[in-house]
C-alpha cells in the first residue's frame, strides 16, 4: 500500500500562540507549567489536523520551543561548560541560556552561535565540540512527545536530526580537531539508546534527518555515514528507520545512502531534481521504501497534480507502489499554516496558493490518485488544472514596461565609475568622520505602542496625519538616543516598517501580502514573507520622507535605509515561472530607483542591506559561480548610479561569509557591516589572508540576546578586529538591527559601544600596525 507522510509541521500555532507564551515566559509573566501546557495544546492540534487529513505517518518531536538543533544539543548533553550545566536533565534555564545568553549574578554568558539553516531563512543554534567531550541522553523530549500522541490515540513517527548531520553542522574552537572522527562513536551510541527506547515505546518508524548529504561531502564523511547507520541498525530491533534528505540532490552520497541498513530513504524531488536522475541511472534498492518528496515544502504555489502523478506513476512502475511514501520535499516548517485564512486576498490569487494545511491535502490526493487511479480524483485534477492555467494566463504576472526596461540593459556590466580609493576621499571630505566611526544597522526598538499605532492605522482607526505625527515623534526620540549615546552616523529607526522586506514589497508592484502567513525565523522571531507573483516595479518614492524627517532633526549624517534585491528575493515566496535571476534584476531596478531618490534628497549615506546573499548560495559549490554572478550584479545594478561622494553601506548577518569574501568585495560597497560577535570572532580570520580594501564594521555585540555587553568586552572585540584591519577602515556597530530589543537594553548597550570606541581610539594597543590602505 502506498503511504502518505509528513516530515514536519509549523510549530508556531495559527495565531502565533507559541511566540506569545514563550515571550511571556522569558518576561516572567507565566511559569514553565503554562509554557508547556500551551506547547502541548499546539502539538495536539497539529497531530489531529494531520491525522484527519488522512496521513499514514504523522511526525512527532518536530515541535520545538526554540530550535530543533538546540533540542538535539540538549538530547545529547552537548552543553558547553560555560552554561553551568550540572549533568542532570537539561532544564529550560540552561536551554534558553544557550539560545539567548544569560545575564544575572549567577550566570553572565553570551548565547551560542546562530547561523542559517542551509539555504533557508530559518536559523539554528550551532553545536560546539571539543576534545574529551562526553555525550549522554539528557532530555526526554522525543519520548515525552511520542507518549503524548499515544495518549491522544495517535501513533506517530518520531523525527530526529541524524547523528552525522548533527556533527557536521557544529563547530570547534580547537583548530585541527575533527569532531566527526572524534565523536561519531560516542554520539551514535547515544542515538542507539534513544532509538531503542522509542521502539520499546511502540514506534514503528523513526525518521532521521541527514540534510548535510545534499551538499558536497568527502569520502571520510561518507564513510562516517555508513559507519553510523551500521551501528544504529544493531539497535533498532524490529523497528524501521527512514533516513531523510532535503533541499537538494544527494549526488555522490546516493550509493552510500542506498546501501545503508535502513528501511527507508527520503529524497527531495522538487529542489533535488537530480535525485530522479540518480534513481533512473542507478536504480533504487529493493529493500527500502522511497519517501518521494513531490510536494514543495519551501514555496507556496499549488502542486501540479498531473506532473506529480506522472513522476509518482513512473516511480511506482520501477520501484513498486507499495514501497512509495508520498511526502513533501522537506518539513513544512518553512511555509505558513493555512491559505484558507487569507480572506483579504482575492479569490483568483488565493486559488494559486498552497500553505501547510493545503499541502497535507495534496499529499492525500496524490496518494489516492496513485493507489486508485486518476479517475478516483477526477474532480481534484480538473480544479487543479483550471487553477494552474489561470495563473499561467493571468496578465497580472506580466508588465511589458518592466520587461522592456530590463531588456534594454545588461545587468552584468553595472558598476560605479570611480574606484574605492577615489570615492573614499570624496566621502571623507563630505562626512568628516572620526577614526572608528560608530553607527547602528538600522532599526530601533519596535515597542508595543509602535505596533499598536501601526495596526490602528492599517485598520483605519487612526488617520494618516496622526500616524505620521506619531512616527515622527518616535524618530525624534531615536535621534536623541543616538546623539546622547555619541554615535557618529545616525538612522531614523524604521518605525514605519513592519518588516524589512514586506514594507518595501507593499510599495512595489508585483507582490501580494498575507495577514497570517507567518513562518519561523529563529526562536520567537517570525517573519511574514510577501508573495512575489508578478513583474516588479516601484511606482513612487518610499523612504525619502522618513529620511528627511530624521535628517532635519540633527546636524549629524543620517543614513537612508533600504533592503537589497537579493534579500527581497530570498525572503519572499518567489514566482516559479521565470528564472530567479530575472526576478532579482527587476527588484534591483526598483531598489535602484529608490537609491537615486534618496541621493537626490541629500542622503550622504545609503545602506542597502543584503543579509540573505549567502543564504541564496546553491548547496553544491559547482553551482556557486552562476548564482553569485547574477546576485552580485543585482546589487551593483541597484547601487552603481550614485555619485562618488555618496557612501554605500551594506549589511550581512548570521551566515558563513569566509568562503565568498571575494564575491562580497565585488559588490563594491564602500562599507560592509557584518555579524561577528556571536561567531566568537571567527569571521575576522578571513581578513588575515584576504586583503579587503574597503571599510568594514564587524559587529561588536549580539543584539539577539538581551545581554548588555560591558565597555571592556566590546573594546576587546574592537582590538581583535584591529589585529587584522587598519584603524582607518574599521567601523563600530552592533551585529544587527535593534528592532527586537527594548530601549532599556539598547541605550546602555549603545552607550557602552561608543565608550568602547573612544577607549580604543585613544589606546588601540594591539592594533594591526602593518595594515595599510595602500
Amino acid at each position: 500500500m502506498t503511504l502518505a507522510a509528513n516530515l514536519g509541521f509549523p510549530r508556531i500555532g495559527p495565531d502565533r500562540e507559541l511566540k506569545r507564551v514563550t515571550e511571556r515566559y522569558w518576561a516572567g509573566r507565566v511559569d514553565e507549567a503554562e509554557l508547556q501546557s500551551v506547547a502541548a495544546e499546539l502539538r495536539a492540534a497539529n497531530w489531529r489536523l494531520q491525522a484527519e487529513v488522512g496521513l499514514d505517518l504523522v511526525p512527532s518531536n518536530d515541535f520545538s520551543l526554540y530550535d530543533h538543533v538546540l533540542d538535539t544539543i540538549a538530547l545529547l548533553g552537548a552543553v558547553p561548560p560555560r552554561y553551568g550545566w550540572e549533568g542532570d536533565a537539561v532544564g529550560l534555564d540552561v536551554y534558553f541560556a544557550m539560545a539567548r545568553g544569560a545575564q544575572s549574578e549567577a550566570l553572565d554568558v553570551p548565547a551560542m552561535e546562530m547561523t542559517k539553516w542551509f539555504d533557508t531563512n530559518y536559523h539554528y543554534i550551532v553545536p560546539e565540540f571539543w576534545p574529551g567531550q562526553s555525550f549522554r541522553a539528557a532530555s526526554s523530549k522525543p519520548f515525552d512527545e511520542f507518549r503524548e500522541a499515544l495518549a491522544l490515540g495517535m501513533h506517530t513517527r518520531p523525527v530526529l536530526l541524524g547523528p552525522v548531520s548533527f556533527l557536521l553542522l557544529g563547530k570547534t574552537r580547537e583548530g585541527s580537531f575533527d569532531p566527526l572522527a572524534a565523536h561519531l562513536e560516542a554520539v551514535t551510541s547515544v542515538y542507539a539508546g534513544v532509538l531503542r527506547e522509542l521502539f520499546d515505546l511502540g514506534a514503528e518508524w523513526v525518521q532521521l534527518d541527514e540534510p548535510c548529504f545534499v551538499e558536497d561531502r568527502s569520502a571520510a564523511e561518507l564513510e562516517a555515514l555508513a559507519a553510523a547507520y551500521g551501528a544504529l541498525a544493531e539497535a533498532k530491533g524490529g523497528g524501521k528507520l527512514l533516513v531523510q534528505t532535503y533541499f537538494g540532490h544527494v549526488g555522490e552520497a546516493y550509493p552510500v545512502l542506498a546501501a545503508l541498513p535502513v528501511e527507508g530513504l527520503g529524497l527531495d524531488l522538487v529542489r533535488g531534481r537530480g535525485n530522479q536522475d540518480l534513481i533512473d541511472r542507478h536504480g533504487f534498492p529493493e529493500d527500502k521504501h522511497l519517501s518521494a518528496g513531490v510536494v514543495d515544502g519551501r514555496n507556496v504555489w499549488l502542486n501540479d497534480f498531473g506532473s506529480s502523478l506522472d513522476q509518482l506513476e513512473g516511480l511506482a512502475s520501477t520501484i513498486g507502489a507499495d514501497r512509495l511514501i508520498v511526502s513533501p520535499s522537506c518539513s513544512l516548517l518553512h511555509v505558513p499554516i493555512d491559505a484558507a485564512s487569507e480572506t483579504e486576498l482575492d479569490d483568483e490569487l488565493r486559488s494559486w496558493l498552497s500553505f501547510a494545511t493545503q499541502k497535507l491535502a495534496e499529499l492525500d490526493t496524490l496518494k489516492r490518485g496513485l493507489e486508485s487511479g486518476r479517475g478516483a480524483i477526477a474532480d481534484e485534477l480538473k480544479i487543479n488544472r483550471e487553477r494552474l492555467d489561470s495563473r499561467a494566463a493571468s496578465p497580472r504576472t506580466r508588465n511589458p514596461t518592466v520587461r522592456q526596461r530590463l531588456g534594454s540593459i545588461d545587468p552584468l556590466t553595472a558598476r560605479r565609475e570611480e574606484s574605492f580609493s577615489e570615492r573614499s576621499i570624496a566621502q571623507q571630505e563630505r562626512l568628516g568622520l572620526p577614526a572608528l566611526p560608530a553607527t547602528t544597522i538600522g532599526s530601533f526598538p519596535q515597542h508595543t505602542e509602535v505596533r499598536k499605532k501601526r495596526l490602528a492605522f492599517r485598520r483605519g482607526e487612526l488617520d494618516r496625519d496622526s500616524y505620521v505625527r506619531f512616527v515622527e515623534a518616535e524618530i525624534q526620540r531615536c535621534i536623541e538616543v543616538q546623539e546622547d549615546a555619541g554615535l557618529d552616523v545616525l538612522v531614523h529607526g524604521e518605525f514605519e516598517r513592519n518588516d524589512m522586506v514586506e514594507y518595501f514589497a507593499q510599495r512595489f508592484e508585483g507582490y501580494a501580502f498575507t495577514r497570517n502567513g507567518w513562518v519561523g525565523s529563529y526562536g520567537s522571531r517570525y517573519v511574514k514573507p510577501p508573495i512575489l507573483f508578478g513583474d516588479v516595479s516601484r511606482p513612487d518614492p518610499i523612504t525619502v520622507r522618513w529620511w528627511k524627517a530624521a535628517s532635519s532633526r540633527t546636524k549629524l549624517p543620517v543614513k537612508g535605509m533600504l533592503t537589497g534585491p537579493v534579500t527581497m528575493l530570498q525572503w519572499s515566496f518567489v514566482r516559479d515561472d521565470q528564472p530567479r535571476s530575472d526576478t532579482c534584476y527587476q527588484l534591483a531596478l526598483a531598489v535602484g530607483d529608490e537609491v537615486l531618490d534618496l541621493e537626490a534628497a541629500g542622503a550622504p549615506i545609503i545602506q542597502v542591506d543584503e543579509p540573505a546573499l549567502r543564504e541564496g548560495l546553491p548547496l553544491r559549490r559547482s553551482e556557486w559561480d552562476e548564482y553569485l554572478r547574477w546576485a552580485v550584479a543585482a546589487f551593483r545594478l541597484a547601487t552603481s548610479g550614485v555619485r562618488a561622494d555618496t557612501q554605500v553601506h551594506t549589511h550581512m548577518c548570521y551566515s558563513e561569509f569566509n568562503d565568498i569574501i571575494d564575491h562580497i568585495a565585488r559588490m563594491d560597497a564602500d562599507v560592509l557591516l557584518i555579524e561577528n560577535a556571536r561567531s566568537d570572532k571567527e569571521l575576522l580570520e578571513v581578513f588575515r589572508d584576504f586583503e579587503y580594501e574597503r571599510a568594514i564594521g564587524p559587529g561588536v555585540y549580539d543584539i539577539h540576546s538581551p545581554r548588555v555587553p560591558s565597555v571592556e568586552e566590546m573594546a576587546a572585540g574592537l582590538r581583535a578586529s584591529l589585529r587584522v584591519l587598519p584603524v582607518t577602515r574599521l567601523w563600530v556597530v552592533p551585529d544587527c538591527g535593534l528592532k527586537t530589543r527594548a530601549y532599556e537594553e539598547v541605550i546602555p548597550a549603545l552607550t557602552n559601544m561608543v565608550a568602547a570606541a573612544r577607549v580604543v581610539r585613544e589606546a588601540p594597543e594591539t592594533a594591526n600596525t602593518e595594515a595599510s590602505d595602500s
